[in-house]
């Protein structure tokens, strides 16, 4: 038993710091000064609030012995004082979901720019995407945008929610539990021909009353903590899939996989209902429980009391004071019980909030495996590099690209091609060695990433389109054979959706024409396009990085393409147990003619 309570109390402080992780940093961040403020006015008005409560609680006891002593007088002036505190109340209550909101609401903006930040530093977003594919314990966050939307809103709302009613539960007890003991006196019963008394007996059976609401609320609602935890991560994975349905329409559409994609999202919602089923069941319980629990509190203390005031001990008006007393004491001895729901959901939101930040502080402080150095040209020295499960593609390579040359590198699907480009970009984490890069590089992906909104931020991205003419613009889509995107600049639309796989790899190549790069590494850039657009287009790119002093690395399935390039690596593969392990080795040479200027 012993032992349980130990690992409970544990348990619950490993909670709280975590929440003291999360929410701290923004009560110290340039806001720090705005936040506090705001902060102690709303433990200000909280506590005003009760003042304002202890003052009804005197109010009823006037009040009702008025009523039963039929005093007129007092019956009226009685009714303006309520006025007041009524008034009282309703400011003090306005005022402070006024500034709570706006207090959840900045800081909810801090900690998320805080988050997207970090997320989107040194490529955490896609690091932490390759992880997740990589670990099989799962301990790797998913689905990062509910975190950073959803997560985000709940946990600060929550902690503000709950902390504030903690806060007021807590000074509510302390400043009813006296006003109870005054009014309760003593209780006296007899048993077996013995009279006995207890002295403050309302306080005793208000805590009483609420350690076994407590206890019995903590039994029937501790699954909820994980069925909200799971609630959260099966809803995102149903969205995440309704979100690359619509992404990728027009394949599904070609390949007639609408009865597959049927059946993947409805094996999600099904997680998604199976799951909320069972919350719901757990929650009826709980709702049941407590509202029994609620209900049974309005009663107890006059059942408790009603011996002493049919036999004369006080007037009507102190049973009332009694009533609402007992009740304050209750409910804020009840807090948890009261909370439960909420604190399950908050918790697993604390949770999955933790173990994003842990993920991204982690990758923060990484050791970077790959040695990076600037350099006039591309070499690699005992270059390794792995897949994210660990198993090794490369090993010990020596690499090296000068100004001028034109490298086409090719091998079997599969085996590692795109994998070497994300190292040379340096953002593949699973890749050790020394690197040498140069500068001014270009690193085009076969399929490009092309965003919504006006053509020419599509056409000059990630660079601000203020930063070419138009002039300049319309011949870069003019030398990519896009000859009727000239007119569309300033055309808004879902541009991945309304072009083709080829005019969006022309818009890449664009892109890259426009920026004038001096080296170039080019995944399968042109796979999309036919020979006579991949001649000219392959042209005009190697002139461009020549012209600039740099040189030009492909990834290539068309012999087609050679013609362009002056020397060939070769991905071959290798049997099991070769030096370092490594499914494949890289085979140098040299004498592919380079295409004609």
């Amino acid at each position: 038993m012993s032992s349980s309570v130990t690992a409970r109390a544990s348990t619950f402080i490993q909670v709280l710091r975590r929440v003291f992780s999360l929410a701290a940093p923004y009560f110290r961040s340039e806001e720090k000064w705005r936040a506090r403020a705001m902060l102690l006015t709303i433990v200000a008005l909280n506590l005003f609030y009760v003042y304002v409560a202890v003052l009804g609680n005197q109010w009823y006891g006037r009040f009702y012995d008025a009523l039963q002593n039929k005093d007129v007088t007092t019956f009226w002036r009685e009714v303006r004082v309520f006025g007041w505190i009524a008034f009282f109340n309703i400011a003090v209550q306005v005022l402070k979901f006024y500034i709570t909101q706006l207090l959840q609401l900045r800081w909810r903006t801090w900690m998320t720019r805080s988050y997207l930040s970090r997320w989107m530093a040194d490529r955490t977003f896609y690091h932490l995407e390759l992880a997740r594919y990589a670990n099989k314990d799962g301990h790797t966050p998913d689905n990062p945008d509910q975190r950073l939307q959803e997560d985000m809103q709940i946990f600060t709302s929550s902690t503000m929610t709950l902390s504030m009613g903690l806060l007021n539960a807590v000074v509510t007890l302390l400043s009813f539990i006296g006003l109870l003991w005054g009014l309760s006196g003593n209780f006296s019963f007899t048993f077996s021909g013995t009279t006995y008394q207890i002295v403050g007996a309302m306080v005793w059976l208000a805590l009483g009353y609420s350690i076994v609401g407590t206890v019995v609320t903590h039994f029937i609602g501790r699954p909820l903590i994980g069925l909200n935890f799971r609630q959260q991560r099966y809803e995102a994975d149903f969205r995440h899939h309704l979100v690359r349905v619509r992404e990728y329409s027009e394949a599904i559409a070609l390949d007639h996989g609408e009865k597959v994609e049927r059946g993947q999202l409805d094996l999600r919602f099904g997680d998604v209902l199976r799951n909320y089923l069972l919350l719901i069941k757990q929650q009826k319980n709980l709702v049941t429980f407590t509202s029994f629990f609620g209900q049974a509190a309005v009663i107890f203390p006059f059942l408790v009391a009603a011996q002493q005031y049919f036999g004369g001990a006080f007037q009507l008006g102190h049973l009332m004071q009694i009533g609402s007393a007992f009740g304050k004491v209750q409910e804020s001895l009840s807090w948890f019980v009261d909370n439960y729901d909420s604190v399950a959901v908050w918790r697993a939101t604390t949770d999955r909030l933790t173990s994003f930040d842990d993920s991204m502080t982690a990758h923060a402080s990484r050791d970077d495996a790959l040695q990076r150095a600037p350099s006039q040209m591309l070499q690699t020295d005992d270059l390794a590099v792995a897949l994210p499960n660990g198993t090794p593609l490369l090993a010990g390579a020596a690499l090296a690209v000068k100004p001028g040359d034109s490298v086409l590198l090719q091998g079997p699907s599969g085996s590692g091609k795109s994998t070497l480009f994300r190292s040379f970009a340096g953002i593949w984490p699973f890749s050790k060695g020394k690197l040498q890069v140069p500068d001014n590089v270009a690193f085009m992906p076969q399929r490009p990433y092309v965003p919504d909104g006006k053509l020419r931020d599509a056409l000059t991205y990630p660079n601000p389109a203020s930063n070419f003419s138009d002039d300049q613009l319309r011949q870069a889509l003019t030398d990519a054979l896009l000859p009727d995107l000239v007119s569309r600049l300033d055309d808004s639309d879902a541009w991945s959706q309304k072009l083709s796989g080829g005019e969006q790899q022309r818009l890449a190549i664009a892109r890259v024409l426009l920026k004038k790069p001096a080296w170039l590494f080019a995944d399968e850039i042109t796979s999309a396009l036919d020979a006579q657009a991949e001649s000219v287009l392959y042209k005009r790119l190697a002139a461009t990085v020549h012209a600039a002093g740099g040189a030009m690395v492909s990834i290539a399935h068309r012999a087609a393409v050679g013609d362009f390039h002056n020397q060939r690596w070769t991905l071959v593969p290798q049997e099991d147990g070769a030096a370092g392990g490594a499914r494949y080795r890289l085979n140098t040479s040299a004498g592919v003619q380079p295409a004609a200027a």
